[in-house]
C-alpha cells in the first residue's frame, strides 16, 4: 500500500500571504495550486508551481467559486454552464503557468465550498466532470468517497481518487464537520498524527461522536495555511514512513 500527501498551495496574493508553501512542499508529494478566483495570482502561482517542479512534486489544479472576498468557503449558486466555463478557465490558466514553470497539471481537486457542494449536489458535479472532459479527461479527479461528485465522475469514464484529511474531523455520516462547528479542525499534532495512522493503516476514522466509519485512503490532505501546518506535515510524513507506509503521488 502507497499513500499519496497533498496541500492546498498558491493561494497568496497580492500583498496577503497564506502559509508556507516553500516548506509544506517539502513534505507532500502533490499540491493542489489555487487557480486565481478563490485565491492565488499569476506571478505567486507560477512561482509555487516552479518549486514543485524543482522538488520534484505533482501539480494539481485547486479550482473554486469566483469568490476572493470569502476565500471560496461561501457556497454559490452558480448556473451549471457557467460554473463549467469557470472551471475550464481556472484549468487552463493553471495550465499555462504550470508549462512555463516546468511542469504540468496533473490532477484536479476543487477547492473549499465547491469541493463539498459537488460532494452532494447533482447538478453541480455535472458541471465540474463536464469541465474535466472538456479540458482534459485523462486527469484524475480528488473526491470524498462515496459522494454524488466520484459517482458522476466514475460514470462519465474520469478515474478519481479518494481523499481524506489529516486535520479535519468527521461526521458519523463520513462527512467533514463543518468549520463554523465546534472541533471541525484539528489542531493538535499527537491527534492529527494518530487519525493519519488510523486512516491509512487500519481504513477507518473516529468520527466526532466517537463512533468507527470505514474510509479509502488513497491521498491525505494535510492544509498548508492552518497554524503549524509545516511541522504538522512533516510529523505526518514522518509518522507514516516508520509505520511502514510508503508515501508516493498518485499522478
Amino acid at each position: 500500500m502507497t499513500i499519496d500527501l497533498n496541500s492546498d498551495v498558491g493561494e497568496s496574493f497580492g500583498n496577503w500571504t497564506f502559509g508556507d508553501d516553500a516548506q509544506i512542499i517539502r513534505s507532500v508529494t502533490s499540491v493542489n495550486v489555487a487557480c486565481g478566483f478563490h485565491a492565488g495570482d499569476p506571478a505567486g502561482i507560477r512561482s509555487t508551481c516552479a518549486a514543485a517542479a524543482a522538488a520534484g512534486v505533482a501539480v494539481g489544479a485547486h479550482p473554486g467559486y469566483r469568490d476572493l472576498a470569502g476565500f471560496g468557503r461561501r457556497f454559490l449558486d452558480v448556473e451549471p454552464g457557467e460554473l463549467t466555463d469557470d472551471v475550464v478557465y481556472q484549468l487552463g490558466a493553471l495550465q499555462a503557468l504550470a508549462a512555463v514553470a516546468g511542469t504540468r497539471v496533473r490532477y484536479v481537486k476543487p477547492h473549499g465550498a465547491l469541493y463539498n457542494t459537488i460532494a452532494v449536489h447533482e447538478q453541480q458535479a455535472k458541471a465540474v466532470v463536464r469541465a474535466l472532459l472538456e479540458v482534459d479527461d485523462s486527469l484524475p479527479l480528488l473526491v470524498l468517497p462515496g459522494t454524488v461528485i466520484e459517482a458522476e465522475a466514475r460514470s462519465a469514464g474520469l478515474r478519481t481518487v479518494t481523499e481524506v484529511f489529516a486535520d479535519r474531523a468527521y461526521t458519523p455520516e463520513g462527512a467533514l464537520v463543518p468549520r463554523r462547528e465546534p472541533g471541525a479542525v484539528l489542531h493538535d499534532e499527537s491527534d492529527v498524527v494518530a487519525h493519519v495512522l488510523r486512516m491509512a493503516t487500519d481504513g477507518e476514522v473516529l468520527a466526532i461522536d466517537g463512533s468507527r466509519i470505514r474510509v479509502d485512503a488513497e491521498s491525505i490532505c494535510v492544509h498548508g495555511d492552518s497554524p503549524g501546518a509545516v511541522a504538522m506535515a512533516a510529523a505526518v510524513r514522518e509518522a507514516l514512513e516508520t509505520a511502514g507506509v510508503p508515501v508516493h503521488a498518485f499522478a
